[in-house]
């Protein structure tokens, strides 16, 4: 007898071989009326880290979204290994923590195995199978104890790792990172990165939106600079130089020279949403 194709089972979106992991070609948005990006273009290969960074209202969020397939551009589109967006469960988006209900009613563990979903589909029960791989998951970034815990009830850290737990659930090849490291102190972050070390060594590739400019020229292979448009893609000693710098970041952005060289002052780098 042939297997009855269920009507809720989730078609996955297809890999082209050869593709990059990533394409965005001419991407613009708007929001009633005002740009938010203007025509961006870039691509990733698979196992990069890529810092996005810019001032508040930058577009970065919106970017993301729209990489991730929850927000249509004006114009322009988006390519993920060679395919739109929609229907790709290889895609994990991390919100900021702010737009996250740290109140509602499930455990850590709940969170993680959300990431099964996609690969159950949606009217399928979790199996012993699917909840010893979200154990796995885990422990990988070091949360197994915390399981049952409620989500409001981790730190700051520790809900970023959750989320890092869900998206190798999810066994995702793209992970997008809004504003993980505000707020956290240097050995969570730190903590963060080692994670995200091993997610290299597995090939995923990495988009990570910050304001810490030092961090993004030191611990990242590329980095992104953008307000609205895309100021320069690659290398932080390219990318970051005075000249973008100052056309990206205008008036928020302080030049301050020091004994030991140029020191770059930014008033937005405490964070908040941006579009």
């Amino acid at each position: 007898m042939s297997e009855t194709k269920s009507p809720f089972r989730r078609r996955h979106a297809p890999h082209e071989a050869g593709a990059p992991i990533l394409e965005v070609a001419d991407v613009s948005v708007r929001y009633n009326g005002r740009p938010a990006l203007d025509s961006v273009s870039f691509h990733l290969t698979k196992g990069e880290r890529v810092a996005v960074v810019g001032p508040n209202g930058a577009g970065k969020s919106t970017l993301f979204k729209v990489i991730a397939g929850v927000l249509d551009p004006a114009e322009g589109e988006v390519r993920v290994a060679g395919h739109c967006p929609g229907g790709h469960i290889c895609i994990a988006y991390v919100p900021q923590r702010n737009e996250v209900d740290w109140n509602f009613p499930v455990t850590v563990a709940d969170v993680v195995m959300m990431g099964r979903v996609g690969r159950m589909g949606l009217l399928r029960h979790s199996s012993r199978r699917d909840w010893a791989f979200v154990k796995r998951c885990l422990e990988i970034v070091g949360l197994a104890d915390l399981a049952d815990r409620q989500i409001g009830e981790l730190s700051g850290g520790q809900q970023q790792r959750m989320f890092i737990a869900r998206a190798l659930a999810q066994e995702a090849e793209l992970m997008l990172m809004d504003e993980p490291l505000t707020g956290l102190d240097v050995a969570s972050q730190e903590s963060i990165f080692h994670i995200l070390d091993t997610l290299r060594a597995q090939q995923v590739t990495i988009m990570v939106a910050t304001h810490d400019l030092n961090l993004a020229a030191a611990r990242f292979d590329r980095v992104m600079l953008l307000n609205k448009r895309l100021f320069g893609i690659g290398p932080a000693a390219e990318v970051f130089t005075p000249d973008r710098l100052r056309a990206a970041y205008g008036e928020h952005l302080r030049f301050v020279e020091t004994e030991n060289g140029i020191m770059l002052l930014s008033d937005t780098c405490c964070g908040g949403g941006d579009h």
